[in-house]
């Protein structure tokens, strides 16, 4: 093989690989987001509002919240991670260790929240489903990536 038609592969594997990783981010986010408005739904048929006070108001957090906190953070840490891992792939591995305790850190916030009991329980959930989803997709990234670099180091 000459230089030129190694260089060529190369760039065209990583082309290749790029919308690869635009699948597995969007494919994590409609994941996570058809879960958790399951789990909305379950929590209303056990009987949650999904409501609480907030500056002397009553405020809804769904499903309008659960769909913009589902889809936003998950979305954007997804993107920033698979564009990192593009210059260093061992991004990843910290990418997962944040994407799972950002979602975890923010339930003290839910538990806190005048939520009913039901409604605390479902929202509680979503946060690990998002948690769950992040170090899913993110592992799935990493394998990806590295089944590319095998291919183009034969």
């Amino acid at each position: 093989m000459t230089a030129p038609e190694t260089s060529r592969s190369s760039s065209v594997s990583a082309a290749v690989r790029v919308p690869g990783r635009l699948v597995v981010v969007v494919a994590t986010v409609l994941l996570a987001l058809v879960v958790n408005l399951v789990v909305w739904l379950v929590g209303l048929a056990a009987g949650g509002s999904f409501e609480h006070t907030d500056a002397g108001t009553v405020a809804s957090a769904a499903p309008g919240g659960v769909v913009l906190m589902t889809a936003g953070p998950l979305a954007v840490g997804l993107a920033l991670a698979a564009l990192l891992s593009l210059w260093w792939s061992g991004f990843l591995r910290i990418a997962q260790v944040v994407g799972a305790l950002l979602p975890l850190a923010t339930i003290q916030g839910t538990i806190v929240a005048d939520f009913d009991t039901a409604s605390t329980v479902a929202l509680v959930t979503m946060h690990v489903v998002v948690a769950a989803a992040a170090v899913a997709g993110l592992e799935v990234l990493r394998h990806r990536g590295d089944a590319g670099h095998r291919r183009t180091l034969r």
